[in-house]
């Protein structure tokens, strides 16, 4: 029996979502990514997000797909089932999903999203879902980046501090 405070009733299949989508409460907010290793940069980015609109849907890049972003290390950290759990828990997130493809186009076509957001590390006009989401006159929004909280830098701290070997034997010429 799930209940209120079960974040695993937030995540929902691509599928279930686009069923969904015309109930969803507008203006919808959309933002993806890999969110592994949430921290206290995608909170804040993602509580800014539900500010522009009535409802925030995040879609994760599924495990396969984060692996093709070219991310540094063994990434995701995380398997997809944990991401999406940790990102529903937040109070600002009202549904997570996943996409396999390299870009969530599919899930932001079945949604019509009127506001599309990413994190300060993106620029408006490169990302292909910009002009997507233009289409129907939604808008693409940056937030700031708060530097030194990324998944990437936490890694690295984190080896740094327990003296990881795989560390040490990059350091060496």
């Amino acid at each position: 029996m799930q209940h209120a405070w079960d974040s695993s009733s937030k995540c929902l299949e691509p599928a279930a979502l686009a069923v969904l989508a015309s109930a969803l409460p507008r203006p919808l907010v959309f933002t993806n990514g890999v969110f592994d290793l949430l921290h206290v940069g995608h909170v804040a980015c993602l509580e800014r997000a539900r500010r522009h609109g009535a409802c925030l849907v995040v879609a994760l890049n599924a495990d396969a797909s984060a692996r093709g972003l070219g991310k540094p290390g063994e990434r995701p950290v995380l398997p997809l089932a944990q991401r999406a759990r940790l990102v529903a828990a937040l109070g600002c997130v009202r549904w997570v999903s996943w996409f396999d493809a390299p870009t969530p186009a599919l899930l932001i076509e079945v949604l019509r999203p009127e506001v599309y957001v990413k994190g300060g590390d993106y620029r408006a006009e490169a990302l292909p879902e910009t002009r997507q989401i233009a289409r129907w006159g939604g808008r693409t929004l940056i937030e700031p980046y708060l530097d030194g909280h990324s998944t990437t830098a936490m890694l690295a701290r984190l080896r740094h501090r327990s003296g990881d070997p795989d560390r040490r034997r990059q350091e060496v010429p």
